[in-house]
């Protein structure tokens, strides 16, 4: 187990090393993980090592939302003081992202020719 933990966090480092190394606007975890894939599906073995590791960690990840809560409770008031801002901000990027997607999914019907099959 404690190998298979250490072997997922190398594979973050690597990503981190390299996406910080090579200034690409590929977040080094996302790198990390490619690689942990790349490996897993080399080697069998691996991923059977890795697999119960992950799916732990995936099991308790509310946990990794703690300390964002703590921050958030931490800077209450700063966060008070800045409510409507912050308001105005969630709603409107809220509604610009469903909006995104609705337009995406409509572009994607028309290309595929799926718009027309509703009769």
């Amino acid at each position: 187990m404690i190998r298979a933990l250490a072997l997922i966090l190398l594979c973050q480092l690597a990503g981190e090393i390299t996406a910080r190394g090579l200034a690409l606007p590929v977040p080094g975890p996302v790198l990390g993980m490619v690689l942990l894939l790349g490996l897993m599906k080399a080697s069998e073995r691996l991923a059977r090592q890795v697999t119960p590791v992950g799916e732990g960690i995936l099991a308790h990840l509310s946990l990794l939302f703690v300390p964002a809560g703590v921050g958030v409770v931490g800077h209450l008031g700063t966060l008070g003081t800045q409510a409507l801002g912050l308001g105005v901000a969630i709603f409107v990027s809220t509604a610009l992202a469903i909006a995104a997607g609705a337009l995406a999914f409509t572009l994607v019907a028309r290309w595929t020719g799926g718009a027309g099959e509703d009769a």
